[in-house]
């Protein structure tokens, strides 16, 4: 069993490609099998397998959200009341609700078992830069 707490930086709202990280961590564990859980501790924020080959899904899918949930300052989302940190707080947290916290991934010969043009993403819902953190746990 190994475990490790991974950092990401982000930058305000999108997409951010974390495989490289996740696989560093694999290869690090030397395991050649096993189950690997990604976990990212915050509420304003998922995690995401997702196409890494076209940049134009990230584009759409964060264009998509926006449509979804808007700020808590578009008329149609008047009745929020917990707007303590911005207009994109709420929403921040219905999107994370929407999407996944955590992520399961086999590991087979050292490497994770994903699609050819599946890559893991944090996909962070708030407009401010932040420090997010994702546990890692392969067993």
């Amino acid at each position: 069993m190994q475990q490790e707490e991974l950092e990401v930086a982000t930058r305000g709202q999108g997409l951010y490609e974390v495989t490289r990280d996740v696989q560093r961590f694999v290869a690090h564990s030397g395991a050649a099998q096993g189950l690997l859980t990604l976990f990212v501790r915050h509420t304003s924020c998922s995690l995401l397998i997702q196409e890494n080959a076209d940049p134009e899904v990230q584009t759409d899918l964060l264009a998509y959200f926006a449509r979804l949930v808007p700020p808590s300052s578009h008329p149609d989302m008047g009745y929020l009341r917990h707007t303590y940190e911005g207009p994109d707080d709420m929403p921040a947290h219905i999107k994370a609700a929407m999407m996944p916290v955590s992520l399961s991934i086999p590991v087979s010969e050292g490497q994770m078992v994903l699609g050819t043009w599946q890559g893991i993403y944090l996909f962070e819902h708030r407009d401010a830069p932040h420090n997010r953190r994702i546990f890692a746990h392969l067993s």
